[in-house]
Protein backbone atom coordinates (compact mmCIF):
# COMPACT_ATOMS: atom_id res chain seq x y z
CA UNK A 1 0.00 0.00 0.00
CA UNK A 2 0.90 3.46 -0.99
CA UNK A 3 0.53 6.30 1.98
CA UNK A 4 1.10 10.08 0.93
CA UNK A 5 3.06 12.14 3.62
CA UNK A 6 1.56 15.66 3.89
CA UNK A 7 3.99 18.02 5.47
CA UNK A 8 2.78 21.40 6.95
CA UNK A 9 4.85 23.95 7.67
CA UNK A 10 3.40 25.91 10.71
CA UNK A 11 4.38 27.42 13.88
CA UNK A 12 4.85 25.85 17.45
CA UNK A 13 1.36 27.83 18.53
CA UNK A 14 -0.66 25.74 16.07
CA UNK A 15 0.95 22.25 16.79
CA UNK A 16 -2.13 20.72 18.25
CA UNK A 17 -4.94 22.14 16.37
CA UNK A 18 -3.13 21.28 13.42
CA UNK A 19 -2.22 17.94 14.77
CA UNK A 20 -6.39 17.49 15.71
CA UNK A 21 -7.22 18.46 11.94
CA UNK A 22 -4.69 15.69 10.57
CA UNK A 23 -6.37 13.18 12.81
CA UNK A 24 -9.80 13.71 11.77
CA UNK A 25 -9.19 13.82 7.91
CA UNK A 26 -7.82 9.78 8.94
CA UNK A 27 -3.91 10.18 9.02
CA UNK A 28 -2.25 7.23 10.31
CA UNK A 29 0.25 8.98 12.30
CA UNK A 30 1.61 12.32 13.10
CA UNK A 31 5.35 13.34 13.28
CA UNK A 32 6.29 16.83 14.61
CA UNK A 33 9.81 17.80 13.51
CA UNK A 34 11.00 20.85 15.84
CA UNK A 35 14.49 22.56 15.69
CA UNK A 36 14.42 23.15 19.40
CA UNK A 37 14.66 19.32 19.51
CA UNK A 38 18.26 19.71 17.94
CA UNK A 39 19.77 21.92 20.89
CA UNK A 40 18.06 20.26 23.75
CA UNK A 41 20.23 18.83 26.36
CA UNK A 42 19.90 15.15 26.41
CA UNK A 43 20.72 13.63 29.59
CA UNK A 44 18.39 10.55 31.72
CA UNK A 45 16.70 10.52 28.36
CA UNK A 46 17.30 6.43 27.97
CA UNK A 47 18.84 5.89 24.69
CA UNK A 48 20.68 8.68 22.76
CA UNK A 49 19.58 8.94 18.89
CA UNK A 50 20.99 11.25 15.88
CA UNK A 51 18.73 13.48 14.33
CA UNK A 52 19.45 14.86 10.95
CA UNK A 53 19.37 18.38 10.76
CA UNK A 54 18.23 18.66 7.04
CA UNK A 55 15.11 17.33 8.31
CA UNK A 56 14.10 20.15 10.30
CA UNK A 57 13.00 23.32 9.77
CA UNK A 58 15.16 26.94 9.99
CA UNK A 59 12.21 28.23 11.50
CA UNK A 60 8.91 26.70 12.78
CA UNK A 61 7.66 23.62 12.98
CA UNK A 62 7.09 20.44 10.80
CA UNK A 63 3.87 18.58 11.11
CA UNK A 64 3.74 15.73 8.40
CA UNK A 65 0.84 13.27 8.48
CA UNK A 66 0.33 10.01 6.63
CA UNK A 67 -2.84 9.38 4.61
CA UNK A 68 -3.40 7.08 2.21
CA UNK A 69 -3.31 7.05 -1.21
CA UNK A 70 -6.88 6.60 -3.10
CA UNK A 71 -9.49 8.06 -4.91
CA UNK A 72 -10.26 10.64 -1.61
CA UNK A 73 -6.69 12.20 -1.35
CA UNK A 74 -6.69 15.06 -3.36
CA UNK A 75 -10.35 15.85 -1.36
CA UNK A 76 -8.78 15.35 1.95
CA UNK A 77 -5.81 17.24 1.12
CA UNK A 78 -8.02 20.13 0.19
CA UNK A 79 -10.13 19.75 3.36
CA UNK A 80 -7.03 19.67 5.84
CA UNK A 81 -5.69 23.15 4.06
CA UNK A 82 -9.38 24.76 4.38
CA UNK A 83 -9.12 23.78 7.98
CA UNK A 84 -5.63 24.94 9.38
CA UNK A 85 -6.08 27.20 7.09
CA UNK A 86 -9.26 28.42 9.06
CA UNK A 87 -7.53 28.46 12.41
CA UNK A 88 -6.47 32.16 11.80
CA UNK A 89 -10.42 33.10 12.84
CA UNK A 90 -9.14 31.70 16.10
CA UNK A 91 -6.24 33.94 16.64
CA UNK A 92 -3.86 30.93 15.81
CA UNK A 93 -0.37 31.94 14.11
CA UNK A 94 0.12 29.08 11.83
CA UNK A 95 3.17 30.85 10.04
CA UNK A 96 3.73 29.97 6.61
CA UNK A 97 1.28 27.29 6.49
CA UNK A 98 3.59 25.61 3.19
CA UNK A 99 1.91 22.65 2.40
CA UNK A 100 3.90 19.81 0.62
CA UNK A 101 3.10 16.19 -0.43
CA UNK A 102 5.31 13.14 -0.91
CA UNK A 103 4.47 9.42 -1.93
CA UNK A 104 6.11 6.41 -0.13
CA UNK A 105 5.80 3.23 0.55
CA UNK A 106 4.56 1.53 3.74
CA UNK A 107 7.38 -0.67 4.31
CA UNK A 108 9.26 2.23 4.37
CA UNK A 109 7.04 4.04 6.59
CA UNK A 110 6.47 1.42 8.88
CA UNK A 111 10.04 1.10 10.02
CA UNK A 112 11.62 4.72 9.54
CA UNK A 113 9.52 6.65 11.89
CA UNK A 114 10.44 4.90 14.85
CA UNK A 115 13.46 6.85 14.82
CA UNK A 116 11.61 10.01 16.41
CA UNK A 117 10.21 8.22 19.54
CA UNK A 118 12.73 7.11 22.11
CA UNK A 119 12.65 6.49 25.90
CA UNK A 120 12.24 9.82 27.79
CA UNK A 121 12.77 10.81 31.23
CA UNK A 122 10.00 14.15 31.62
CA UNK A 123 10.10 14.24 36.09
CA UNK A 124 11.77 13.55 38.68
CA UNK A 125 10.15 9.85 38.96
CA UNK A 126 8.36 9.37 35.37
CA UNK A 127 9.82 7.73 32.49
CA UNK A 128 7.76 7.62 29.01
CA UNK A 129 8.95 4.38 26.75
CA UNK A 130 7.45 3.44 23.60
CA UNK A 131 6.35 -0.52 23.42
CA UNK A 132 9.37 -1.62 21.50
CA UNK A 133 12.22 -0.12 23.67
CA UNK A 134 13.64 -2.38 25.92
CA UNK A 135 14.67 0.13 28.82
CA UNK A 136 16.09 -0.59 32.54
CA UNK A 137 14.94 1.83 35.08
CA UNK A 138 17.72 3.80 36.73
CA UNK A 139 16.10 4.68 40.42
CA UNK A 140 14.31 2.50 42.40
CA UNK A 141 10.95 4.70 42.70
CA UNK A 142 10.76 5.37 38.57
CA UNK A 143 7.80 5.11 37.19
CA UNK A 144 7.69 3.62 33.51
CA UNK A 145 4.93 4.72 31.26
CA UNK A 146 4.79 2.86 28.36
CA UNK A 147 3.29 4.01 25.13
CA UNK A 148 1.91 3.36 21.79
CA UNK A 149 2.17 6.56 19.74
CA UNK A 150 -0.91 4.95 17.26
CA UNK A 151 -2.39 7.92 15.80
CA UNK A 152 0.28 10.85 17.58
CA UNK A 153 3.78 10.81 18.34
CA UNK A 154 6.26 13.30 17.78
CA UNK A 155 10.54 13.82 18.09
CA UNK A 156 10.11 13.74 21.95
CA UNK A 157 7.39 13.93 24.66
CA UNK A 158 6.12 17.64 23.76
CA UNK A 159 6.92 20.61 26.20
CA UNK A 160 3.21 21.02 27.20
CA UNK A 161 2.41 17.77 27.82
CA UNK A 162 6.15 17.48 30.42
CA UNK A 163 4.70 20.36 32.01
CA UNK A 164 1.27 18.75 33.20
CA UNK A 165 3.42 15.76 33.84
CA UNK A 166 5.44 17.55 35.84
CA UNK A 167 2.52 18.95 38.13
CA UNK A 168 0.66 16.04 38.18
CA UNK A 169 3.72 14.67 40.20
CA UNK A 170 3.75 17.15 42.77
CA UNK A 171 0.10 17.99 43.20
CA UNK A 172 -1.29 14.55 42.65
CA UNK A 173 -2.55 13.11 45.89
CA UNK A 174 -2.86 9.30 47.01
CA UNK A 175 -6.56 8.69 46.21
CA UNK A 176 -7.25 11.45 44.42
CA UNK A 177 -9.96 11.60 41.55
CA UNK A 178 -8.81 13.05 38.12
CA UNK A 179 -10.89 14.25 35.59
CA UNK A 180 -8.43 14.30 32.18
CA UNK A 181 -9.80 16.47 29.71
CA UNK A 182 -8.85 16.33 26.29
CA UNK A 183 -6.99 13.47 26.88
CA UNK A 184 -5.59 12.65 23.51
CA UNK A 185 -3.23 9.42 23.63
CA UNK A 186 -3.84 9.02 27.87
CA UNK A 187 -0.46 9.35 28.90
CA UNK A 188 -1.90 12.07 31.38
CA UNK A 189 -4.26 9.61 33.04
CA UNK A 190 -1.95 6.69 32.78
CA UNK A 191 0.47 8.84 34.93
CA UNK A 192 -2.31 9.79 37.07
CA UNK A 193 -2.88 6.15 38.41
CA UNK A 194 0.60 5.67 38.70
CA UNK A 195 0.85 8.60 40.84
CA UNK A 196 -1.88 7.18 43.18
CA UNK A 197 -5.30 8.32 41.64
CA UNK A 198 -7.82 5.35 42.44
CA UNK A 199 -10.04 6.68 39.93
CA UNK A 200 -9.41 9.06 36.20
CA UNK A 201 -12.46 10.10 34.21
CA UNK A 202 -10.77 11.07 30.64
CA UNK A 203 -12.88 13.17 28.11
CA UNK A 204 -12.25 13.81 25.14
CA UNK A 205 -14.95 14.92 22.05
CA UNK A 206 -12.05 12.50 19.37
CA UNK A 207 -13.26 8.58 19.25
CA UNK A 208 -9.83 8.27 18.49
CA UNK A 209 -8.66 9.75 21.26
CA UNK A 210 -11.02 7.97 23.51
CA UNK A 211 -10.06 4.53 22.38
CA UNK A 212 -6.18 5.56 22.63
CA UNK A 213 -6.55 6.44 26.07
CA UNK A 214 -7.85 2.97 27.16
CA UNK A 215 -5.29 1.39 24.36
CA UNK A 216 -2.97 2.88 26.62
CA UNK A 217 -4.51 2.13 29.69
CA UNK A 218 -4.52 -1.69 29.11
CA UNK A 219 -1.18 -1.46 28.11
CA UNK A 220 -0.21 -0.22 31.58
CA UNK A 221 -2.36 -1.78 33.11
CA UNK A 222 -4.44 0.26 34.64
CA UNK A 223 -7.50 -0.02 32.45
CA UNK A 224 -9.67 -0.78 35.75
CA UNK A 225 -9.37 2.76 37.47
CA UNK A 226 -8.86 4.41 33.84
CA UNK A 227 -12.84 5.76 32.41
CA UNK A 228 -12.40 6.85 28.66
CA UNK A 229 -15.54 8.43 27.62
CA UNK A 230 -16.40 10.83 24.30
CA UNK A 231 -17.47 14.45 25.76
CA UNK A 232 -17.30 17.78 25.46
CA UNK A 233 -15.07 19.05 27.95
CA UNK A 234 -17.20 18.90 31.61
CA UNK A 235 -20.61 19.36 29.71
CA UNK A 236 -22.74 16.87 31.64
CA UNK A 237 -20.75 15.99 34.14
CA UNK A 238 -21.94 15.68 37.88
CA UNK A 239 -19.36 14.11 39.58
CA UNK A 240 -16.64 15.53 42.18
CA UNK A 241 -12.76 15.53 41.37
CA UNK A 242 -10.08 16.00 43.26
CA UNK A 243 -8.27 17.06 40.53
CA UNK A 244 -8.32 18.32 36.81
CA UNK A 245 -5.71 18.10 34.33
CA UNK A 246 -5.96 19.86 30.89
CA UNK A 247 -3.62 20.12 28.29
CA UNK A 248 -5.20 21.73 25.11
CA UNK A 249 -5.33 25.54 23.64
CA UNK A 250 -6.19 28.25 25.85
CA UNK A 251 -9.00 29.30 23.69
CA UNK A 252 -10.57 25.98 24.95
CA UNK A 253 -9.28 25.83 29.01
CA UNK A 254 -11.34 29.47 28.95
CA UNK A 255 -14.68 28.01 28.18
CA UNK A 256 -14.97 25.72 30.83
CA UNK A 257 -12.93 26.95 33.73
CA UNK A 258 -16.92 27.51 35.39
CA UNK A 259 -17.43 23.87 35.02
CA UNK A 260 -14.10 23.17 36.56
CA UNK A 261 -14.60 24.99 38.67
CA UNK A 262 -17.90 23.71 39.56
CA UNK A 263 -16.78 19.90 39.43
CA UNK A 264 -13.58 20.52 41.43
CA UNK A 265 -13.84 19.45 45.25
CA UNK A 266 -12.96 22.35 47.63
CA UNK A 267 -8.75 22.72 48.03
CA UNK A 268 -8.45 20.94 44.28
CA UNK A 269 -6.00 21.88 41.98
CA UNK A 270 -6.68 22.57 37.83
CA UNK A 271 -3.55 21.62 36.29
CA UNK A 272 -4.10 23.57 32.87
CA UNK A 273 -1.22 23.61 29.57
CA UNK A 274 -1.24 24.36 25.88
CA UNK A 275 -1.01 28.00 26.58
CA UNK A 276 0.83 30.10 24.67
CA UNK A 277 3.03 33.60 26.16
CA UNK A 278 0.43 35.55 24.53
CA UNK A 279 -2.93 33.79 26.23
CA UNK A 280 -1.59 33.33 29.45
CA UNK A 281 -2.75 36.59 31.18
CA UNK A 282 -6.40 35.75 29.62
CA UNK A 283 -6.30 32.03 31.02
CA UNK A 284 -5.37 33.55 34.42
CA UNK A 285 -7.79 35.98 34.56
CA UNK A 286 -10.11 34.12 33.61
CA UNK A 287 -9.42 31.33 36.40
CA UNK A 288 -9.49 34.36 38.89
CA UNK A 289 -12.71 35.68 37.82
CA UNK A 290 -14.17 31.83 38.72
CA UNK A 291 -12.68 32.00 41.62
CA UNK A 292 -9.75 30.15 41.76
CA UNK A 293 -6.25 31.16 43.45
CA UNK A 294 -3.24 30.88 40.81
CA UNK A 295 -1.06 28.60 42.43
CA UNK A 296 2.09 28.72 40.54
CA UNK A 297 3.39 29.32 36.44
CA UNK A 298 5.69 27.02 34.71
CA UNK A 299 7.32 27.67 31.50
CA UNK A 300 9.30 25.35 29.28
CA UNK A 301 10.17 27.11 25.99
CA UNK A 302 7.00 28.81 24.16
CA UNK A 303 4.61 27.28 26.30
CA UNK A 304 3.13 28.04 29.63
CA UNK A 305 1.04 26.12 32.29
CA UNK A 306 -0.79 27.38 35.38
CA UNK A 307 -1.52 25.75 38.35
CA UNK A 308 -4.99 26.81 40.09
CA UNK A 309 -6.27 25.82 43.28
CA UNK A 310 -10.19 25.85 44.57
CA UNK A 311 -10.21 27.61 48.07
CA UNK A 312 -11.55 25.85 51.14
Amino acid sequence: MKWSEICIHTTNEAIEPVSNILHESGASGVVIEDPQDMIKEVTGLGEVYELNPEDYPEEGVFVKAYLPVNSFLSESVDAVKQSVSQLKVFDIDIGRNEVTLTEIQEEDWATAWKKYYKPVKVSERITIIPTWEDYTPVQSDELIIEMDPGMAFGTGTHPTTVLSLQALERYLAPGDVVFDVGSGSGVLSVASVLLGSDQVHAFDLDEIAVKSTMNNAQLNQVSDKVMSAKNNLLQGVTIESDLIVSNILAEIIIQFVEDAYRQLKPNGYFITSGIIEGKKALVKSRLEQAGFEIVETNKMEDWISIIARKPE
